[in-house]
């Protein structure tokens, strides 16, 4: 009873925060912080190009001396970055991240960016399932089927 990607964004929603790749680092820092998350997708005439994430602005802006607010976004960037489909299970995320280093996913359809889906969503979703199949046990061995 594995969940799929279209599940988790069901219940998450379908909002992506998105960047241009001209834009400064120092604006793609704002606006994960005003959203509160840890990513942009950058998008660059409707199409994805990249993800931009806490951990590109580490090591690639201050650890090599740049300036947040001179650096563009495209020089930032994860540009070779992984897909996934919304029919996708949760386990199939879990191990194009893991075989990939990374910790988010944009979701295509057709194409077309539907979703984006964190290694937080995945772990979420694993427990969650878990728990459940922990619980149907408990009334199984209880006797409360």
């Amino acid at each position: 009873m594995s969940k799929f990607i279209a599940q988790i964004l069901k219940l998450k929603g379908n909002d992506v925060w998105q960047i241009a790749p001209d834009a400064k680092v120092y604006d793609a820092l704002a606006l994960m912080a005003e959203k509160g998350v840890g990513a942009l997708v950058v998008i660059e005439e409707g199409k994805v190009v990249g993800i931009f994430t806490e951990r590109d602005h580490a090591r690639k802006v201050d650890l090599e001396g740049h300036s947040s607010q001179k650096c563009a976004v495209s020089q930032a960037m994860s540009e070779d970055i992984s897909f996934i489909s919304p029919e996708a299970s949760v386990d199939e995320a879990m191990a194009i991240m893991t075989e990939n280093r990374c910790r988010h996913l944009p979701v295509l359809e057709d194409g077309q960016l539907v979703g984006l889906a964190s290694i937080g969503d995945l772990v979420k979703a694993s427990l969650d399932e878990k728990d459940f199949v922990i619980k149907q046990l408990e009334k199984y061995i209880k006797g409360d089927h």
